[in-house]
C-alpha cells in the first residue's frame, strides 16, 4: 500500500530562517500558520502522478476520485495483486495544488501501466468517466513514458526543474502549472514559484494587503527575494489564502492593467471608430 511520507530533499529550518530574514510579512505567516508539510509520496512515479493529475483536471475532487477508482480497476495487475478482503476504502491526501486538502486517493490499487492504458479501448475509458480530451492525454502520457520522454522517479531526481518542465510539458494535457505541482508535491523541489496559480496570487494579495492580484511577471519579480526557497514561500501564500476564506478572497480584483496598455487600447478604439466614420462619409 502506498503511504504518504514527508522526507524533504532540503533542510526546512534554514529555509524558513532565510524567508523570515528577507521578508517581514512572510516571517509573520511562518510564525502563525501551519508549518510546511507537502506530504510527499516517494513511492509514486512521474507517470502515476501525471495520470492522476489528468483525471483530476477541471472537475471536483470527489468526482475525480470516483473516476480514478474506476480507472485503477481497469489495470490487470491490480486485480491480480489485490489482497483478499480489500475493502477499496479511500484515504484523504493532499491535492497537487496544495490549496485545498480534499483529494482522495484509492488505497489498494495502482493506475494501469502505460502498456495497459494503450490496450484499453476508448469505450472502456469513457465508461470509467473520462472525457475524450483526457483519454487522448492519458494515451499520450503512456506513449511518452514508454518512449522515455517521461522519466522514471530515479531519473527525475537527476533532472533540473527546467529540464523536467520542458519534458513533461510536451505531454498532451500537461502544462507548466501541473509540472510545477509535481515538482513541489512529488519531488519536494525547494525553489518553485507557480506564478500562474490562483491560490498563490490571491494569497500574495492577502499577505501584503493588496486589493488586486499581481500579474504573473510582477509576482515573479517580487519572489526573487525568496530564492532559493520559493516553494516554501508559495506554501505560506496558499495557507494565507485558505485562512482568509472565500468571502474575503473573492473580493480581490484581477490584476491591474498597465497604463500604457490602456492607452494603446483606447487609441485602437479611436482608430476603429474614426475608420467607421470615414467609410460612412465616403
Amino acid at each position: 500500500m502506498s503511504t504518504l511520507r514527508s522526507e524533504l530533499p532540503f533542510e526546512l529550518a534554514p529555509a524558513t530562517a532565510h524567508l523570515s530574514a528577507c521578508d517581514a510579512r512572510l516571517a509573520e505567516l511562518i510564525a502563525d500558520l501551519a508549518p510546511f508539510e507537502p506530504g510527499i509520496d516517494h513511492t509514486q512515479s512521474p507517470y502515476e502522478a501525471l495520470l492522476e493529475a489528468i483525471v483530476y483536471q477541471s472537475i471536483s475532487g470527489k468526482a475525480a476520485a470516483t473516476i480514478l477508482e474506476r480507472v485503477k480497476a481497469l489495470g490487470g495487475a491490480n486485480r491480480a495483486a489485490e489482497p483478499e478482503g480489500t475493502s477499496g476504502s479511500a484515504k484523504r491526501a493532499r491535492t497537487l495544488a496544495g490549496t485545498k486538502l480534499d483529494r482522495v486517493s484509492v488505497a489498494d490499487a495502482r493506475v494501469p501501466t502505460p502498456d495497459e492504458v494503450l490496450k484499453l479501448t476508448k469505450r472502456q475509458l469513457r465508461k470509467a468517466g473520462l472525457s475524450g480530451a483526457k483519454i487522448l492525454a492519458m494515451r499520450d502520457l503512456a506513449q511518452k513514458t514508454l518512449a522515455g520522454i517521461v522519466p522514471t522517479h530515479e531519473e527525475a531526481l537527476k533532472l533540473s526543474d527546467e529540464e523536467l518542465i520542458e519534458r513533461l510539458d510536451s505531454v498532451r494535457g500537461i502544462g507548466r502549472w501541473t509540472v510545477e505541482m509535481f515538482l513541489i508535491f512529488r519531488l519536494g523541489r525547494p525553489d518553485v514559484l507557480p506564478i500562474d496559480d490562483l491560490g498563490v496570487q490571491k494569497g500574495w494579495s492577502v499577505a501584503y494587503g493588496k486589493k488586486h492580484m499581481p500579474r504573473p511577471k510582477e509576482l515573479l519579480k517580487f519572489g526573487e527575494r525568496w530564492r532559493p526557497f520559493r516553494t516554501v514561500a508559495s506554501w505560506y501564500l496558499w495557507r494565507a489564502f485558505e485562512k482568509a476564506g472565500y468571502a474575503a478572497t473573492n473580493k480581490i480584483r484581477k490584476p491591474r492593467v498597465k497604463v500604457k496598455r490602456k492607452l494603446r487600447l483606447r487609441l485602437k478604439r479611436v482608430k476603429v471608430v474614426a475608420g467607421k466614420i470615414g467609410k460612412k462619409r465616403t
